[in-house]
C-alpha cells in the first residue's frame, strides 16, 4: 500500500481511464439512458482513480497507514504480543543494513519494535573500544519506526550531515511510540507505562547490546509530530537519563485533549507546564513552520517564554513555508542534529 509499484499502478489507471473515456466517449452506442449511464460510469472511474493517487500520495508522505489492514482498523489490539526480555533480545540483520528486534521492557511490561542503525565507524577496527552517544528517532501517530526509513530518509540524510561534519557520530535508535497501539503522548498512564518504556527500557536495551557512552551527556532525542512532542517531553522528565532533545513540528505543547482527557493531568505533563517548574539543565531544539496548522508557531513561542530564567537552554526555528509533513521534517535535521550535537558528548575511547 505504501509502495512506489502501487503508486505507479494507480497512475498508470488513471490515464487508461482518461484515455479510454475520451476514446470512447462518441463510439458508445444503445439506448439514450443506457449511454448516459455507461459515460456517468467512465467519469466516476476516472474521478474514482484520480481519487486514489491523491490519496496514496498523501498517506505516502505521511505514513498515516502502513497496511490495508491498518487502513480497514483490523491492527486494532490493544495490547502488543509479548516479547523477549532485553537481555534475550536479539537484533536481526535487515537487507538495508539497519539492525530490527522486538522485545518486553522489564520496568513498564511493554513490547515494542526498535530499528537500530550504527554509524561505519562503529564497525572499523580502529574503533572498536570507542563508545558513542545514541538519538532515540520517534516518530509520529500514526506511525512506527519504518516511517523513518521509508518517508524520513533515514539514515541516509544523517550519514550526509555526518560526512559534512555537521554532527558527530550518533547511534541511531528508532523505537515504537506506541506500544500496542496506544498513544500516550509518552507519559505513564494507567496500565501503559510508555515514558517508562520509552526511557528506561530501550535506553537499557540499547546499553546492553551496543557500545553506548553513559550518562545523560550519552543520550539525545529527535521527533516529529507525536514524536516531537515526546522529545520536549522526555529531556524533561528524564534529565538524568537525555541531555538533549529536537522537537520537529511537535504536536501543541501544552498537550492533546484527544489523548489526555483529563485536563489537570494533561497540563501537569505538558512541556509548557513541565518546562516552568524544571530545574533540569537539559537542551531542547524546536522547530515548525509558519506554515503548519497541526504545530502553529505560537506554541513554540509559548514554550520558549516559559522556558526563560530556567536552567534549560532552547533554540527555535521556524520556517517561512512548509506544512506539517516529511518534506518539512528533512529540511530541519541540519539544525536538528547540530545542536543535538553540541549538547551531547562525541564518541569517545
Amino acid at each position: 500500500m505504501t509502495g512506489t509499484t502501487f503508486f505507479v499502478l494507480l497512475i498508470v489507471a488513471t490515464a487508461v481511464c482518461v484515455i479510454g473515456t475520451m476514446v470512447l466517449w462518441s463510439l458508445v452506442r444503445g439506448p439514450r439512458p443506457v449511454r448516459w449511464l455507461l459515460r456517468f460510469v467512465m467519469i466516476g472511474l476516472c474521478q474514482l482513480t484520480a481519487i486514489s493517487v491523491v490519496a496514496t500520495w498523501i498517506n505516502n508522505d505521511y505514513g498515516l497507514y502502513a497496511s490495508w489492514d491498518d487502513l480497514l482498523g483490523r491492527n486494532n489490539a490493544a495490547v502488543a504480543m509479548p516479547g523477549p526480555p532485553a537481555d534475550r533480545a536479539k537484533f536481526n540483520h535487515t537487507e538495508t543494513g539497519l539492525l530490527d528486534t522486538y522485545f518486553r521492557g522489564r520496568h513498564s511490561a511493554l513490547s515494542g519494535q526498535v530499528v537500530v542503525w550504527t554509524p561505519p565507524q562503529y564497525n572499523e577496527a580502529r574503533y572498536r573500544h570507542t563508545r558513542f552517544p545514541v538519538v532515540l528517532l520517534l516518530h509520529g501517530v500514526p506511525g512506527g519506526p519504518a516511517s523513518w526509513l521509508e518517508h524520513g530518509n533515514m539514515p541516509g540524510d544523517f550519514e550526509r550531515l555526518m560526512n559534512a561534519r555537521v554532527s558527530h557520530p550518533f547511534i541511531l535508535a528508532m523505537p515504537t511510540v506506541d506500544p500496542g497501539g496506544i498513544d500516550t503522548d509518552c507519559t505513564d498512564a494507567r496500565n501503559r507505562k510508555v515514558a517508562t518504556w520509552m526511557a528506561v527500557d530501550v535506553p537499557e536495551l540499547i546499553s546492553k547490546k551496543f557500545r553506548t557512552l553513559s550518562g545523560a551527556k550519552g543520550w539525545g532525542v529527535m521527533g516529529f509530530s507525536t514524536g516531537g512532542f515526546c522529545a520536549a517531553r522526555l529531556p524533561l522528565a528524564y534529565p538524568k537519563v537525555f541531555a538533549a532533545g529536537a522537537a520537529l513540528d511537535p504536536d501543541p505543547l501544552t498537550g492533546d485533549q484527544g489523548v489526555i482527557g483529563d485536563p489537570e493531568v494533561r497540563k501537569r505533563t505538558s512541556p509548557t507546564y513541565m518546562v516552568r517548574h524544571t530545574t533540569a539543565p537539559v537542551g531542547l531544539f524546536l522547530a515548525t513552520s509558519a506554515q503548519d496548522r497541526l504545530s502553529p508557531p505560537h506554541y513554540i513561542e509559548q514554550f520558549a517564554q516559559a522556558a526563560a530564567g530556567t536552567p534549560v537552554r532552547t533554540q527555535t526555528l521556524v520556517l517561512p513555508t512548509g506544512g506539517h509533513n516529511y518534506n518539512t521534517w528533512t529540511r530541519l535535521y541540519p539544525a536538528a542534529f547540530s545542536f543535538l550535537s553540541r549538547e551531547t558528548s562525541a564518541p569517545t575511547g
